[in-house]
């Protein structure tokens, strides 16, 4: 699959692969009821934050801009509130795009934010509420990341993975790669302990928080930034028990209530991971629930509770951004 992607991502940079997006651009008239929703984590530099997983670097802040650009010239960029009234009958505009991020990183307010102003662009901002604040370190991946990349260790015995062999940036990139990818493979609480369990053999912790503050969450709603809920502790729902996933839910539901006032009722599935199950949990407490399954919605026959959404990562081009939100109608 990674080689795959990187295939895509390098065909995506070719002046024919622009021209071909163009002139299919040229032939797509547009569908009525066709929603595209773009997900982003964060907008920067990887050396800007050299102990953050650079994994969920969706855009360095230049061609975050040329993204947003474009979808100003060509797409009708809406907001999670006029998604919501599609739900009640309002009609939803040709080419109709939302622009969302998960997490709450700090670089939404310092990278991103400042582009969706200018241009006057709506944006939706899904909020794991235990972190704003939290002053005992981040989320698990950028922990481990971070250990993984400081440790004074050359060669340690990983729990879940074995001996490992931690000589250079490669060989250490590769571990957290595995252990990463296995970590989410366990019941919730298995993972957490395997994660500290190797912060521990590694010797490093990482104890910045890289998540906005409630302060900065609340000058954002006030400018504008849509605000929804994300869980309190951003565990995979289908790995923890459903009265487990309904505390989640309800509790993150509750905090943006508390310290930001009324928000939408949306939700977005942490890493995406959603079955029966859960999306029967999530059903009756946010009417609209996204997923990281990528494609373009139908408004008319989406399952609500199942909004797909079109990953942006490092690799996407703007070139292939325009082809995947291609209507085809």
């Amino acid at each position: 699959m990674t080689g795959l992607r990187e295939t895509v991502a390098r065909a995506a940079r070719h002046p024919a692969f622009k021209a071909a997006v163009s002139l299919l651009e040229r032939l797509d008239r547009g569908r009525d009821g066709v929603l595209g929703v773009l997900t982003y984590h964060r907008v920067d530099s990887p050396s800007n934050e050299p102990d953050l997983y650079p994994g969920l670097i969706s855009a360095e802040p230049r061609d975050f801009e040329d993204q947003m650009t474009l979808l100003s010239l060509r797409y009708r960029v809406i907001s999670l509130e006029e998604l919501l009234a599609v739900r009640q009958g309002a009609s939803l505009p040709r080419r109709a795009v939302m622009v969302t991020f998960d997490d709450a990183y700090k670089d939404f307010e310092e990278q991103a934010w400042p582009v969706l102003a200018r241009l006057s662009l709506p944006a939706t901002l899904f909020v794991p509420t235990d972190f704003p604040d939290r002053i005992d370190g981040g989320f698990w991946w950028d922990r481990l990341y971070a250990a993984f990349r400081r440790t004074g260790q050359s060669k340690s015995i990983i729990p879940s993975l074995g001996s490992a062999s931690l000589l250079n940036p490669r060989e250490r990139r590769t571990a957290y790669d595995r252990l990463r990818e296995h970590t989410k493979t366990l019941p919730h609480d298995d993972a957490m302990e395997t994660v500290e369990d190797t912060i521990r053999t590694l010797g490093v912790d990482s104890t910045e928080n890289p998540v906005l503050t409630w302060d900065a969450l609340r000058r954002l709603s006030r400018a504008g930034v849509t605000l929804a809920a994300h869980t309190q502790t951003h565990p995979l729902l289908t790995r923890v028990p459903p009265e487990r996933a309904e505390a989640e839910v309800t509790g993150s539901i509750l905090d943006l209530h508390r310290e930001v006032g009324i928000t939408p009722q949306a939700f977005a599935y942490p890493s995406g991971a959603v079955d029966e199950t859960v999306a029967s949990v999530v059903k009756p407490l946010a009417p609209a629930a996204f997923t990281t399954e990528r494609g373009l919605n139908d408004v008319a026959s989406m399952d609500w509770s199942r909004i797909r959404r079109i990953n942006v990562g490092s690799r996407s081009t703007s070139a292939l951004i325009r082809a995947q939100l291609l209507s085809w109608g």
